[in-house]
């Protein structure tokens, strides 16, 4: 009898894990949204797209945005890859979605399918900073030109796919967005810190992020959450609150622009998966750090640092 009860668990157990496995279908966009395009608008989308998607979508030893492996997910949940920002027809993502569609997509995390993608999520994003990323991406500059290159296949386990499913909560289309004025430097620099994503990846954990009010994040810019090299290698992300013990609360403005734009800090050079963000002017890395000056200090000793 007791190994019947057992039996009928592990049966419960399996099927209520292929259940929650299966697809949510969301609506997606009826929009005829199309982006302006400018040589401003292709040279700004340029510095945003590197600064953005570089850090996941830009593989480096080609120069351009094929994809990579994301070795920071866990093997227990799959294998997850990056995808293919170039003007592929076979491999690629903008040839197969409308302007309406990528925009969508970036704010909501609804695909064109219907399908929930519960990252990259950008709902805070200017309508201008928007426009500029669709005209980049369209664009034949080389990094995004077509490459065919097939970088690997996500393949999520069952388990993968339940924590996909939990995660399968669809952003507001939030529209009418504008970008701070450069003058008030705090403000675009909180801005820059929740676009660009600096909080995804300096605060607790991926899966605590609150995309739309980014200081709600468990550990927000406190540090900690673990990565690994493409090595195998764990590393910690860095207390980014001015403590003065744990955080960068020594660092002045130029020793800051050397650590985001060079990848060399105060104790040496910065490591995987910490890209060098060098198509970041001065001022917008001056207002990062004035922002981040401005939040409370949090005390935070992280391994390794």
């Amino acid at each position: 009898m007791r190994k019947f009860h057992s039996i009928s668990a592990i049966s419960i157990l399996a099927a209520a894990v292929i259940i929650g496995s299966c697809k949510t279908k969301f609506d997606t966009t009826k929009s005829n949204y199309t982006a302006s395009r400018s040589e401003s608008a292709l040279e700004h989308g340029r510095v945003l797209v590197y600064s953005i998607c570089g850090g996941c979508h830009y593989d480096r030893s080609v120069n351009k945005f094929i994809g990579t492996r994301i070795h920071e997910v866990p093997g227990i949940v799959g294998k997850v890859y990056s995808a293919n920002l170039t003007n592929s027809k076979s491999n690629g993502i903008p040839p197969h979605y409308s302007d309406a569609e990528l925009k969508y997509l970036l704010k909501t995390g609804i695909a064109r399918d219907g399908r929930f993608i519960p990252y990259m999520l950008r709902p805070n994003m200017a309508d201008d900073d928007l426009n500029d990323i669709i005209v980049y991406l369209r664009s034949d500059d080389p990094a995004v030109a077509a490459a065919d290159t097939t970088i690997g296949t996500s393949h999520f386990t069952l388990i993968g796919k339940m924590a996909m499913n939990m995660m399968a909560k669809p952003l507001p289309y939030k529209t009418d967005i504008k970008r701070p004025p450069e003058r008030d430097s705090i403000g675009a620099g909180r801005y820059l810190v929740d676009n660009i994503g600096f909080f995804h990846c300096h605060s607790k954990s991926l899966t605590k992020l609150n995309y739309l009010e980014p200081e709600q994040s468990k550990g927000y810019m406190a540090g900690g959450m673990k990565f690994k090299t493409p090595q195998g290698i764990e590393i910690y992300a860095s207390n980014l609150t001015p403590d003065k013990q744990t955080g960068i609360g020594n660092y002045n403005k130029l020793q800051f622009r050397k650590a985001v734009k060079d990848g060399e800090s105060t104790h040496g050079k910065l490591r995987p998966p910490m890209p060098k963000f060098d198509k970041l002017n001065d001022v917008d890395v001056d207002a990062i750090y004035a922002y981040l000056q401005s939040i409370p200090p949090k005390y935070h000793k992280i391994n390794g640092h």
